[in-house]
């Protein structure tokens, strides 16, 4: 083979395209679930849900008023490489619409990873945050 031919060959294989392998997250460990240990201090949201909850998964206990709903909600919307909780993204643009004075404080442990977030209803945006979180916080938000 001349060396025409084969760098010929070696252009022709580089042209054709590689395929990747499809992206699969790890599979959640026990030992990832395991430690799954929330704290949900909530204010001004009502004297029904004013307070601080304790909530544990797999299985569901503590002091929250819904821990098994709660923790289905979360394990449903916990995705490999996407941080649940993570704050509304500088920059984004939201609507002017107040959902009223409630606040929340979540910290603890889920998924094996630690959680220190802030929740209000300040905007369009924070609203939509919190209500993704039903019913691990409130369901209305606003003062009752």
């Amino acid at each position: 083979m001349s060396v025409l031919a084969g760098v010929s060959a070696l252009v022709a294989l580089s042209a054709v395209p590689a395929v990747a392998a499809p992206v699969v997250p790890p599979p959640v460990r026990p030992e990832d679930q395991a430690g799954d240990h929330l704290t949900v201090a909530v204010r001004h949201a009502g004297s029904e849900w004013d307070g601080t909850y304790e909530l544990f998964c797999h299985p569901a206990g503590g002091s929250h008023p819904d821990a098994a709903e709660a923790c289905r909600v979360l394990d449903e919307h916990t995705q490999w490489g996407r941080d649940l909780f993570a704050p509304v993204a500088p920059g984004t643009v939201c609507t002017m619409l107040y959902g009223g004075p409630a606040t929340a404080r979540v910290t603890g442990t889920w998924a094996g990873r630690s959680v220190d977030a802030a929740y209000d209803r300040s905007n369009g945006c924070e609203v939509g945050r919190w209500d993704r979180m039903v019913p691990l916080l409130p369901k209305s938000g606003a003062a009752t």
